[in-house]
């Protein structure tokens, strides 16, 4: 196994660059960038609508969600290859295919990161920024959106690590990535597929557990900095019920 990765670390790593195209890690990471921060606005907007008290926006970003997340993301690249050149009228790549797949499918999927971050605020931020004369979306763009993305940090970097995995299925319309890559050295070889899908195996689970370990963390970190105001907060309750009695 140790020979496979000696002789073709560079292919698994960049792909064909720079005597072909970017390929391999470094293009499967930058898909999932991309697709994280071309989808995260959308999923803004999405989970907004579904916590809007209009009953059309809710609605409708509820079916959207729904029918997204219930629907397979190979079905999504299929569609996205055969649609998107009917949309833009002529023919697109393979990347640009799959980029459009991902900020659709995790559009839905991070929406629902950003709702529950919402709803997890308590009901008196909201309240006290009514009570100041501030309307709904000001609420939530300047009370409830920063205080609810700082506590969604780590889980928005568990779905980039998911939206690492997913673009392994870039492979079935011959996006060079990762998988697409690996795919490439087991036909150079032809009698070693094991080996060399182990090697694929180990370095998804090596950039996704680091990239978990990190999400640990922040979400560890973030929690001890909440804990002291909670505590304050609380002190602050009780000392009002003991001045009450």
């Amino acid at each position: 196994m140790l020979d496979i990765i000696r002789d073709n670390w560079l292919l698994l790593l960049v792909g064909q660059y720079p005597t072909g195209p970017l390929g391999g890690l470094v293009l499967t990471l930058i898909l999932s960038v991309m697709g994280l921060l071309l989808s995260f606005p959308i999923s803004i907007g999405i989970a907004l609508c579904r916590t809007s008290p209009i009953r059309f926006l809710y609605v409708s970003s509820t079916v959207l969600v729904y029918i997204v997340r219930g629907v397979p993301l190979v079905m999504f690249v299929f569609w996205g290859y055969f649609l998107v050149p009917i949309l833009v009228g002529h023919s697109v790549t393979a990347f640009t295919t799959l980029i459009c797949t991902l900020i659709v499918y995790e559009s839905a999927y991070l929406s629902e990161v950003v709702r529950a971050g919402i709803q997890a605020l308590p009901k008196g931020q909201v309240e006290a920024s009514r009570a100041l004369g501030m309307g709904y979306w000001k609420t939530n763009l300047w009370v409830v959106m920063p205080q609810a993305l700082y506590n969604m940090v780590p889980s928005i970097i568990s779905q980039f690590v998911s939206i690492i995995k997913e673009t392994s299925i870039g492979y079935v319309i011959s996006v060079q990535e990762l998988t697409f890559s690996a795919n490439q050295v087991n036909n150079n070889l032809l009698t070693r597929p094991f080996p060399v899908f182990l090697i694929l195996a180990i370095t998804y689970f090596i950039v996704c557990f680091v990239l978990t370990q990190c999400a640990q963390h922040l979400e560890r970190t973030i929690t001890r900095k909440r804990s002291p105001k909670m505590t304050q907060l609380r002190s602050i309750a009780n000392d009002s019920v003991l001045e009450g009695q």
